[in-house]
């Protein structure tokens, strides 16, 4: 038998197992003795007064344990199957890969990166050399970006699709099942790699095909019809079905495109800077003054503002977390966050972003379509010339920024290539920096002590998503103009993260497999 129960805890009560099982015992009218197990089925802090609780929502289990809830990998030999072409292995097309053998089809999945174990080489020499790898770096690789900056699973809208099923895919690949329950799940960066690899084994085992370090350069398309791809070396690939997961950072791929008459369009996106402050502050902040403890996570924040009828907001919060590089080109300087999955960094950070829409593009109308990614580079192209031609990011205190005074020193931060002191205040176009330099005002208001010179703000943040759009069919998901096309992911247009990536990489999978049966 089971029964559902809520309580409401202290941090330190609802940390204690054998507590929890007492008083959900009692609260579920049985006997301790006759109690199996408890499983909590949701777990959230609410840290709104000063008083902090916890709230769980918790199966008492009497009798014999019930069956695991989460579903096993519908594993079936695909060698011999109809073929999927998948560019791109981040979390879109890992999930349609393995969405596709459930359905009984053969992946293949063409990446232009290398696997998740040799990228680390290649993501440690950005930091001690200053050297990028434009194919393999914190975006591009086995894995995608979420990789080696984050894991975080918060998305919970079911809109596009069924979320709970990447988590259950993601357990059966390693993952703590702790992420069925949390209110804001997350692997950590330490984890991921391992996870990574155990998808991997997942698809050759059942048949699927990776090729990894081959970079498409072309798409073959012949009366509105897809017929395959080229990679670098004039390697061809063919199938009448072919899923694009290529990510928001491969500008490449927007322009082959172009080039072959796929139909693009602008979006809207954001860009702006990544805050950090010392993560005891933020905890003070959140928890009231109160000491984290043991018992309680690394505080985290989400702000959001209107200002002059913009949005300014956090992005990719990161709790006990480090700041990234995550370029893709050598003469450019992006930052990015990450959290490993103790969050026990000293420090915490936050992309903190402005609206972009497309008429705030003019200055940019040569470049079309792509107006929006030649913004990013400009940006991109200033904080490596602030930065000191290298990839140490341009930094400045926070106060100063917002009061548009230069940092004569600067405090320790995470970013491990380093900061130079650089005013960006002055040199950040005006679209971007006046509202930031206004919404930290109001974050401030918000949550008191956030805006301080114990914080750095550096620049710039500028890939949290694609500016363009590959548009398609909203019910078969395939391309308006180029059928077997299917454009997927974030660099599609259609999802932001990991969660929601993979459940359109899943969703498009059935489509194929749909498309299939006519």
């Amino acid at each position: 038998m089971i029964k559902q129960v809520q309580i409401n805890l202290a941090p330190k009560a609802a940390a204690d197992d054998d507590s929890v099982k007492k008083i959900a015992a009692t609260l579920a009218g049985v006997d301790l003795s006759s109690v199996s197990s408890v499983r909590v089925v949701k777990r959230s802090v609410d840290a709104r007064k000063k008083t902090i609780r916890v709230n769980l929502s918790v199966e008492v289990i009497t009798g014999e344990e019930p069956a695991t809830l989460i579903k096993p990998f519908g594993q079936q030999d695909v060698s011999n199957k109809k073929e999927v072409i998948i560019v791109g292995a981040g979390p879109a097309g890992l999930f349609a890969a393995l969405r596709l053998i459930e359905l009984g089809l053969r992946p293949v999945i063409i990446e232009r990166g290398r696997d998740v174990s040799s990228r680390k080489v290649d993501i440690a020499r950005i930091s001690r050399e200053q050297i990028v790898n434009d194919d393999s770096n914190y975006c591009f690789g086995e894995g995608g970006a979420g990789t080696y900056s984050d894991g975080k699973l918060y998305t919970r809208s079911k809109k596009r699709g069924d979320n709970t099923r990447v988590l259950e895919l993601l357990c059966l690949n390693g993952a703590n099942e702790n992420i069925m329950y949390e209110a804001h799940p997350h692997l950590g960066t330490d984890k991921l790699p391992g996870i990574i690899s155990r998808i991997r084994a997942t698809i050759l085992e059942a048949g699927g095909l990776f090729i990894l370090e081959k970079r498409v350069t072309d798409i073959i398309v012949e009366g509105g019809s897809v017929k395959g791809v080229v990679t670098l070396g004039g390697e061809k690939y063919m199938s009448p079905y072919v899923i694009l997961a290529t990510g928001h950072s491969a500008r490449d791929i927007y322009e082959i495109c172009l080039t072959r008459g796929i139909d693009l369009e602008m979006k809207s996106f954001a860009m702006g800077v990544r805050v950090e402050h010392p993560q005891e502050l933020i905890d003070q902040i959140q928890y009231h003054g109160a000491s984290r403890g043991d018992s309680l996570p690394a505080a985290s924040y989400s702000l959001a503002k209107q200002v002059d009828g913009r949005g300014v907001y956090s992005f990719c919060m990161c709790p006990g977390g480090f700041i990234v590089p995550s370029a893709t080109g050598q003469e450019e300087v992006v930052v990015n966050g990450m959290s490993p999955s103790g969050r026990n960094s000293p420090y915490a950070n936050s992309g903190i972003v402005v609206e972009v829409r497309p008429e705030d593009l003019a200055k940019y109308s040569k470049s079309g379509i792509m107006a929006g990614i030649e913004f990013q580079k400009e940006m991109e192209r200033d904080a490596w010339k602030n930065g000191g031609h290298t990839q140490h990011a341009p930094a400045q205190r926070l106060a100063d920024f917002v009061s548009g005074e230069s940092s004569s020193s600067l405090p320790k931060v995470s970013y491990f290539p380093g900061v130079t002191s650089s005013p960006l205040h002055s040199w950040l176009p005006k679209s971007i920096g006046r509202p930031l330099r206004d919404g930290f005002r109001l974050f401030g208001h918000l949550m008191k002590g956030f805006l301080t010179n114990e914080a750095v703000v550096l620049g710039v943040e500028s890939r949290t998503s694609s500016p363009i759009r590959i548009p398609r069919d909203p019910e078969k998901l395939h391309h308006i103009n180029v059928r077997g096309l299917y454009p997927v992911g974030e660099g599609s247009g259609y999802s932001g993260g990991i969660v929601s990536s993979a459940v359109d990489g899943m969703r498009t999978a059935e489509a194929i497999a749909r498309e299939m049966t006519f």
